[in-house]
């Protein structure tokens, strides 16, 4: 989780129009990071729902439990636009020419990474309240 935050944080810090050769690749580098920790984070909480934790009844049954599926479902779909982004830095570094990076294309990246990092910044918050029974019948 902590490296998910903290890549994304990396990128919004980073991010600016007309990034050198170097500041480009590792916004690529840096996006991969974010990718492989985000995926190990999904594979990791459903591996905890199926085999550790309270049981898979405790989760599933919750509806706070769904809300933070969504909303990490939601800041992960927010994540392809960026990787698309970079992905399409690489074509012309690897012919070494740089990417063509506008104030504007800077200014949509740093919403959907402003938006993202709120996202994963709630999650912690709504697992807390999971783990404590609110959303479970009979506890408020």
């Amino acid at each position: 989780f902590m490296v998910c935050f903290g890549v994304l944080i990396y990128e919004r810090i980073s991010l600016k129009a007309s990034p050198s050769r170097q500041e480009a690749i590792s916004m690529i580098i840096a996006d991969i990071f974010y990718g492989i920790a985000g995926v190990a984070l999904l594979v990791s909480g459903i591996y905890r729902v199926i085999k550790f934790g309270q049981g898979s009844e405790f989760y599933t049954q919750n509806p706070i439990f769904w809300t933070k599926i969504i909303l990490f479902a939601f800041v992960g779909s927010l994540s392809i636009y960026p990787t698309i982004t970079y992905v399409l830095w690489a074509i012309p570094l690897s012919k070494g020419t740089l990417p063509e990076v506008s104030e504007k294309l800077v200014s949509r990246l740093r919403l959907v990474i402003n938006i993202e990092l709120v996202g994963f910044a709630l999650i912690p918050f709504i697992a807390t309240l999971m783990s404590r029974g609110f959303g479970l019948a009979g506890i408020n």
